[in-house]
């Protein structure tokens, strides 16, 4: 076992991001992160995450506004500091694989913008799926980060995670993270873990994980004793429950050790002071719920993802058929072992979510399946780690032929068409893809920024208390 080097480690923030995507939905606007911005850059973070994810699509969706400028004006006020976005690889910011032409502008586009750090990651870890945004952040002159999305299962093993990190250094990635987007990590786990990938790599590893299951801040410590470079935390008004450990306590813990990350208390203790009456705010209106504050032990238990066990008891609830939600959670894993033990994120959490309420609800298993179950069967997402079952996969998709190459290998240029389409409201290079993600949304954004433009009265949409996941 090679030695473990004791070194100070460094603070990723993701209070723009992902600490208010997990708490309030992702509804924090550009007015309230601007005024900040100055401070949070004299603190020496080793990167801001503030873009990706679902920043871009509740901007446009809920709160009127282009994600495009929100980057700008961050990368305007930062100019000491990092800006971080996360990726969902060939699926962009979306839910379903885009052709190569379109991840290489956007990927373009996001760096010309603003973005230095480009963090990819796929819904079944199908590096094949990274390759084309891991090469456009290179030409760019981007930092490429693959976050590997963390999960449990038979195929899971430390070889399966070392073997990954390999490949990734071997495809030209400049880092790791472990995206551990349900909180599933244990503190011991942990450091075996960040331990082999140290002895298998040499890109710096970065860990990412929710405090959903009460374990976060204590797996942070035995990261950074098994070597881990940097740590993913959010100021303390929006840390812990489904979002980051606290970025002033994680300080405070390791001050004064070989793992001292140098950032001032004082400092942070004053943007924390600004984000306060933030979180005051958003629980008073209710879109911080004090239910997603607290420990949820039911994480480790179903290893379901915080939102997604909201999104559950959500579907359930339209369907009045909140009795049947253990049924679903018993059916999760057999599901999730259906399709390959895929990781639950962002699209495959949803896919392998919705098939079990319907397997239950419809008291018959794969009676009703929806096109992305479909989709997932016939390889369109990519190669799921196990095969899948071939009973339920012929029972899904009958006599088609799954596809066995990289998905978007299939799909034809799709910049032209969409070019055509956003014409008559295109103001920027940017509103094309735009509209390439989100082609209804970008309408309706499109329509009431040229009402604003022209000075027609025109209300924001309602604020809607929409859930949108990683």
């Amino acid at each position: 076992m090679a030695d473990i080097v004791k070194k100070p480690v460094q603070i990723t923030e993701t209070v723009l991001r992902d600490a208010h995507q997990s708490l309030i939905a992702t509804r924090m606007t550009t007015d309230e992160m601007v005024p900040i911005i100055s401070k949070m850059d004299e603190i020496g973070f080793r990167a801001v995450e503030c873009w990706g994810g679902a920043t871009f699509d509740a901007a446009l969706r809920f709160l009127k506004e282009d994600p495009w400028v929100r980057l700008r004006k961050f990368r305007e006020g930062f100019k000491k500091t990092k800006l971080q976005m996360l990726f969902r690889g060939q699926n962009i910011l979306g839910y379903k694989p885009y052709p190569d032409d379109v991840v290489e502008y956007f990927v373009q586009k996001s760096i010309a913008n603003g973005i230095d750090v480009l963090r990819s990651f796929d819904c079944l870890n199908d590096l094949r799926n990274l390759e084309t945004a891991v090469n456009a952040t290179k030409k760019e002159g981007g930092e490429a980060q693959i976050a590997f999305s963390y999960t449990l299962g038979k195929a899971y093993d430390l070889e399966y995670w070392v073997t990954a990190a390999k490949n990734v250094e071997a495809m030209g990635a400049d880092s790791i993270c472990i995206k551990d987007m349900a909180g599933l990590l244990l503190p011991y786990t942990t450091a075996e873990l960040v331990t082999a990938l140290k002895e298998g790599t040499k890109l710096p590893i970065e860990l990412h994980t929710h405090y959903t299951s009460g374990e976060a801040s204590m797996a942070y410590m035995k990261a950074a004793e098994a070597g881990a470079d940097i740590l993913d935390c959010a100021m303390s008004p929006f840390a812990l429950g489904t979002s980051q450990p606290a970025t002033e306590v994680m300080v405070a813990a390791f001050k004064g050790t070989p793992y001292d990350t140098g950032l001032d208390l004082d400092a942070l203790a004053e943007i924390a002071d600004y984000f306060r009456p933030l979180r005051e705010k958003y629980l008073e209106n209710g879109l911080m719920n004090p239910k997603n504050l607290g420990v949820n032990i039911k994480t480790l238990q179903y290893q379901v993802p915080g939102g997604m066990l909201s999104n559950l008891t959500s579907q359930l609830a339209n369907m009045n058929a909140e009795d049947k939600f253990y049924d679903v959670l018993e059916e999760v894993p057999r599901v999730r072992e259906d399709m390959g033990e895929p990781p639950l994120v962002t699209p495959s959490s949803q896919i392998v979510g919705t098939q079990a309420v319907m397997n239950i609800l419809t008291g018959e298993r794969y009676k009703v399946v929806p096109q992305e179950t479909k989709d997932l069967f016939l390889g369109r997402y990519g190669k799921t780690t196990l095969p899948v079952n071939p009973e339920i996969q012929k029972k899904v998709i009958g006599d088609e032929e799954p596809i066995t190459c990289r998905p978007a290998d299939l799909l034809e240029p799709g910049l032209p068409k969409f070019e055509e389409a956003v014409a008559p409201y295109k103001q920027q290079d940017e509103d094309v893809l735009t509209y390439a993600l989100f082609p209804e949304v970008a309408v309706e954004y499109f329509k009431y920024r040229d009402a604003q433009q022209t000075g027609v009265d025109v209300k924001k949409a309602d604020l809607e208390n929409k859930a949108y996941p990683v």
